[in-house]
């Protein structure tokens, strides 16, 4: 998709442009007055707005529309998730790769007992040892294993099942940040029986500022909201009901849901395509977690010895990221491809690619052929400074 001066977008990972749907959706809903708690028959128009909303994002996930929390978005979904876990007592269990809003948050509950967080690593393609899982499930009493569905950099996907089935085994509850999942990559929750999903609204088509939390009717989780009021949505979080984001998250996930399975399938043809040109027309490169079954519309490319700030500053009519957005600017590099063994320059050497629902051919083409111009631009720049 393309913006103003012909930008061709491919950040979809840090967020998606509007769908026209939910932009249609949230605009209404933001010229209606009431409050969702009011008992006058605006407010009770705005509640049936949210319960409609809900029953939308409960279709697409199949669940019950009473397993669903609305949060500002997935990073406050995923810390309250993580903070009732944690609560249940033991330990809490992650990946070396997860996004921060779970690494960080997992670390700031167990401040004052670091031993009680588990971190497992990952190998060179991004996979999560699963022997050590197990291992230490058995040795260990464990509250919750958090482990994210699809990597936000790498687009990395793990399969789910024997961890969870390890985890109930073992009586640990399981949440999974699927971010970057949902509303992308069909996803049953009848059949993948985690205990909590995390997700967000503006990575799929929605708006920014709203997301939600599932969790499972029956799961052993004590009452624990991170924000404490009014009781809103029965009890987890206070606060006034956010109707236009959630009324615009509603109409995404009805939207992504009709052709979610084509999409996927499209998308991950021109992700290939794009990942071919690049392969082929620049000598010395990588494509990270390739090996590995990957989210249909992300390309994570190391150009070894070409700082990634520098490609990006010679396409300027390409919308791609160095990395995850929310950690754009720190001067560490990439924790994920880190753990995956990479050197630092390598990391600083890295570009992501992510593409969506109104990517087109001619987009990849023109992509295709601005980071190559980009790469060469900068390696002859760098050779021109390093000689003599």
């Amino acid at each position: 998709m393309r913006t103003e001066g012909e930008v061709v977008y491919l950040d979809y990972n840090a967020t998606a442009p509007m769908r026209p749907e939910a932009l249609e959706a949230t605009v209404s809903a933001m010229q209606t007055v009431g409050n969702a708690s009011s008992m006058h028959h605006l407010g009770r128009d705005a509640a049936t707005r949210v319960d409609h909303a809900r029953r939308q994002v409960a279709d697409l996930l199949n669940c019950s529309p009473g397993e669903l929390i609305f949060t500002s978005g997935a990073t406050e979904a995923n810390n309250l998730a993580l903070h009732a876990a944690y609560a249940r007592g033991g330990y809490l269990m992650t990946s070396a790769v997860e996004h921060p809003a779970v690494l960080e948050a997992a670390r700031s509950l167990t401040a004052e007992q670091p031993d009680a967080l588990v971190v497992l690593p990952v190998d060179s393609d991004g996979a999560l040892d699963l022997e050590l899982l197990s291992f230490t499930l058995a040795e260990r009493d464990v509250a919750l294993v958090s482990i994210m569905l699809a990597n936000n950099e790498t687009g990395v996907l793990v399969d789910l099942r024997p961890v969870v089935e390890a985890a109930h085994a073992a009586g640990a509850l399981v949440h999974t940040d699927a971010t970057q999942y949902v509303g992308r990559v069909p996803l049953d929750l009848s059949e993948l029986d985690v205990d909590l999903l995390s997700l967000s609204a503006h990575k799929f088509g929605g708006p920014q500022g709203v997301g939600a939390l599932f969790v499972r009717r029956g799961a052993a989780l004590p009452y624990r909201p991170l924000l404490v009021g009014g009781g809103h949505e029965g009890g987890w979080r206070a606060g006034t009901l956010n109707v236009a984001g959630i009324v615009g998250l509603g109409a995404a996930a009805e939207a992504a849901g009709k052709r979610l399975e084509q999409e996927a399938v499209r998308i991950g043809e021109l992700r290939d395509r794009l990942e071919g040109l690049l392969l082929a027309k620049v000598d010395d490169c990588h494509i990270n977690g390739r090996r590995l079954a990957r989210l249909p519309g992300v390309t994570s490319v190391t150009f070894p010895g070409v700082p990634a700030d520098a490609v990006l500053a010679a396409m300027p009519h390409v919308a791609a990221s160095d990395g995850s957005a929310c950690s754009s600017g720190a001067p560490s590099p990439s924790h994920v491809l880190l753990a995956m063994g990479r050197s630092r320059e390598d990391a600083d050497s890295t570009i992501r690619l992510s593409l969506g629902y109104a990517t087109t051919e001619q987009d990849i083409e023109r992509a295709a052929e601005a980071v190559v111009a980009g790469v060469q631009h900068v390696r002859t720049v760098l050779a021109a400074t390093d000689a003599p």
